[in-house]
């Protein structure tokens, strides 16, 4: 049983269920998509963020890919049905306070969290703090597994306006919410002067009828600098493909898995963020 990987008093909490039962399975056909790079030409460029906003779809919601100037690129679209806007705000506060909590998102691959400022972790705990800034304008530690072994991931969360989204298009029914930032990543253990490799992230989230859909990006070698992506890569750098397509598999495991339960856990936790 996997509750042996957890600590007596995280087998005794509500939610320790969550990680003792068996992951929903992903759509075998989303994993295939990830099986070979698309098309590059074909992918989202961070400057173009923006294009999120459109109405319908781009060419290619689910891929992976190499960009010419060698970062990575991943799109994953996961439907979500009876998880609502709500649910998805309260799940980026909540989980970030406790272990247990983000290993239930992914209990093979995700191995801790913690938000290292102790003003951001009070943030979240204030009852005043409006949904979305229980996680934006916040940083979290975690560690996780994306098929290369556990590394140090530290996650610093903006708001969309941070992220070069146009606050005037920024709205019902364009979108619901937006999670995203920029991170760094290293291994577990890593020596001190081993460089972190940046990666920006877009989680865009739409109403759907019945729930919701994530439509997510990520562009690996980049960081949000003044409100704008910048490609920190070297000169001559090119990402592995292995890379960027560890991210999509794992991407599409740990969505599928959150929004088999999601609506559970909220009912259960009755939508409160507490410690």
């Amino acid at each position: 049983m996997r509750s042996m990987d957890l600590t007596p008093a995280e087998q005794a909490k509500p939610y320790a269920k969550y990680f003792t039962r068996k992951p929903a399975a992903p759509d075998p056909a989303r994993l295939e998509l990830m099986a070979r790079p698309m098309d590059p030409a074909k992918a989202l460029r961070p400057e173009n963020i923006n294009d999120l906003l459109n109405p319908g779809y781009h060419e290619v919601e689910t891929g992976w890919c190499i960009l010419p100037n060698g970062a990575g690129y991943i799109a994953n679209l996961t439907k979500m049905p009876g998880v609502t806007v709500d649910m998805m705000n309260w799940w980026f506060g909540w989980h970030a306070l406790e272990d247990l909590r983000y290993k239930i998102w992914h209990p093979s691959c995700h191995h801790g969290i913690s938000i290292p400022d102790p003003e951001h972790r009070a943030q979240v705990l204030d009852p005043a703090t409006p949904a979305v800034k229980r996680f934006q304008g916040t940083t979290h530690h975690v560690i996780e597994d994306i098929g290369s072994g556990p590394e140090d991931i530290l996650i610093k969360f903006l708001p969309p306006e941070e992220m070069g989204f146009d606050m005037t298009r920024f709205k019902s029914p364009a979108v619901g919410t937006m999670v995203g930032g920029w991170g760094k990543t290293r291994p577990v253990g890593a020596f001190f002067l081993r460089p972190w490799a940046p990666a920006m992230m877009c989680h865009f989230i739409r109403e759907t009828e019945g729930g919701i859909e994530m439509r997510t990006r990520f562009w690996m070698g980049y960081k949000v600098k003044n409100r704008k992506p910048k490609c920190v890569l070297p000169p001559f750098v090119k990402l592995p493909g292995k890379i960027p397509q560890g991210l999509a598999i794992h991407n599409i495991h740990e969505y599928t898995n959150l929004a088999s339960f999601l609506p559970e856990l909220y009912a259960e936790m009755k939508g409160k963020v507490t410690a």
